[in-house]
């Protein structure tokens, strides 16, 4: 809280000069047809807004809410793909922005509804938004919207017109506006007169810029081949959300303002979208994304942290739903979908609370419920290797893994956990090596790479890996520290590394240390 509160203290004396004003030449009244076209308006350059957009992250990969939940960003990478995908091929997303831009999505550990697009391609979901809303179409229409922001350059245009302040002090207002949203009271404490609404303002756009991601990330969605009905749903379930428990709790209803036309909109283009006749395999492929959805959403209600007599609801209500199961249906119906969110919650949060055999006991009931989805059932099975890992057990499953077969991201970690407590560091430290060489910016995987070469005795590799996954999240000081104490270590024990290892190391070093300077120099040029 008070590393928040110093935020918006920041914020506050970096806004008083702060004033949004709509597009030029874009009245309240005009059509999204008539807006400006890719780019325009726009003085910064994306190389400009990347760097921009990478001093926000490092803030945010060092924010305790910051989470990185491997099962929950396979999903939603899942969603996001097939965006980025359709972007592409509509032309939407050309060639420069996609090498510039960082194209990040992460999550954050908040249940408030609310997801928000920054400078450089970085996007933020909060946990509550993948809770509440009913299925994958519905979560594809926010990310969509949030990606054709970027796409379309409405965050560097707000900035262009913001040009008398140095890109530093920018990325300071919108760190602030982050922080003065997830804590409005401690905000309004820090923030006097009307700074804090300028503030927010620095995270809003204008009314035509949102109707202009409305109109792109409607045609994007539709492209990636999601149901055009999950705009307006989502619209009219957030609103009557807000409308009967406005608690503070729906900021991405205050950023996205929905207004009755708005919601009109979307539904007269969802009328108006070509309609597709589901065969019996669609049909059962939906229930099965449904299903998946179901315990997704579940997921992350009980990592959102709701404290302990949340997580005992949801312990409870798994119980009632494993003593009157619903009858198993194909595709996946209704109850069937209920019945494994709740149950899915009640195994997870009754390991949060350390009850690991009631956690164990609701994975018979949920497992005929996924029976028949390949990727629900995968879902399973890393989760009953999540519990037995909390618990302190070797998960029975480790003594056939082979993580070489390990495909997605949340496997190959969870299974390298897995192998780490069987003892079989050699197989996790050649396997993360390989996951690395293609994803060098997995922090995560970096840091178990770190442990497994610690349980191995090479304390030059460990050290480097650690180094690494600082790098990864854009600390380029810490990187380059740990980068030097891995050449310490290396002169005065020789033998702990080869000499292709030490190179790696030497270059590593001279990298992170010409960014360090870089971004002094760049300082010094913005001020």
């Amino acid at each position: 809280m008070l590393r928040r509160l110093t935020l918006a203290l920041v914020l506050s004396m970096a806004s008083a000069q702060l004033s949004l004003a709509q597009v030029p030449g874009a009245g309240a009244g005009s059509s999204s047809a008539t807006l400006p076209s890719l780019g325009d308006n726009s003085e910064l350059s994306a190389a400009a807004e990347r760097r921009i957009g990478d001093r926000i992250a490092v803030s945010i990969y060092r924010d305790p809410d910051y989470m990185d939940d491997p099962v929950l960003g396979d999903y939603l990478q899942s969603i996001w793909q097939p965006l980025m995908a359709a972007a592409r091929a509509r032309g939407e997303l050309n060639a420069e922005l996609e090498e510039r831009f960082a194209w990040e999505v992460f999550l954050v550990r908040d249940r408030s509804i609310n997801a928000f697009a920054l400078p450089g391609g970085y996007f933020g979901v909060h946990l509550g938004l993948i809770g509440a809303v009913s299925s994958a179409d519905e979560m594809a229409a926010v990310l969509a919207h949030e990606l054709s922001h970027v796409t379309q350059r409405h965050i560097s245009r707000l900035m262009t017109q913001q040009s008398r302040q140095a890109p530093w002090m920018i990325a300071a207002m919108i760190l602030g506006a982050l922080a003065a949203s997830k804590s409005p009271n401690a905000a309004g404490a820090a923030i006097v007169g009307g700074q804090a609404l300028a503030a927010q303002g620095q995270l809003n756009f204008s009314r035509d810029m949102e109707r202009e991601a409305d109109r792109v990330g409607f045609g994007v969605m539709g492209d990636a081949g999601y149901a055009s009905s999950g705009v307006a749903n989502m619209f009219e379930k957030l609103q009557q959300a807000a409308r009967l428990n406005d608690n503070g709790s729906f900021p991405y209803l205050r950023s996205h303002p929905l207004t009755t036309e708005r919601i009109a909109e979307a539904q007269a283009r969802a009328q108006l979208a070509p309609a597709t006749k589901l065969s019996g395999d669609s049909q059962a492929e939906r229930g099965k994304a449904q299903l998946l959805h179901a315990m997704m959403a579940a997921r992350a209600r009980v990592l959102a942290a709701p404290g302990v007599d949340g997580l005992r609801a949801m312990v409870s209500e798994a119980r009632q739903r494993a003593a009157t199961p619903s009858p198993l249906q194909a595709p996946a119906s209704a109850a069937n979908i209920r019945d494994a969110g709740a149950l899915y919650a009640g195994a997870l949060a009754s390991a949060q609370l350390r009850d690991f055999a009631a956690a164990r006991s609701f994975l018979a009931p949920l497992k005929p419920l996924t029976a028949e989805g390949q990727r629900a059932s995968q879902t399973l099975e890393l989760l009953a290797v999540e519990i037995d890992l909390q618990a302190g057990v070797v998960p029975p499953s480790a003594a056939s893994l082979d993580l070489a077969k390990a495909s997605t991201r949340a496997e190959v970690l969870t299974q390298a956990r897995s192998l780490m407590a069987a003892q079989r560091a050699p197989e996790v430290s050649s396997r993360l090596q390989s996951w690395v060489a293609s994803h060098p910016r997995d922090a995560l995987a970096w840091q178990l790479l770190a442990v497994a070469y610690g349980k191995q005795n090479q304390s030059v590799r460990a050290i480097r890996a650690d180094a690494e996954s600082r790098a990864a999240q854009l600390d380029y000081p810490a990187a380059l520290d740990r980068f030097k104490a891995a050449q310490a270590l290396m002169r005065s024990n020789p033998g702990s590394a080869d000499y292709v290892e030490g190179s790696i190391i030497d270059t590593r070093a001279r990298q992170m240390d010409l960014l360090i300077k870089e971004q002094a120099l760049q300082d010094k040029v913005d001020r």
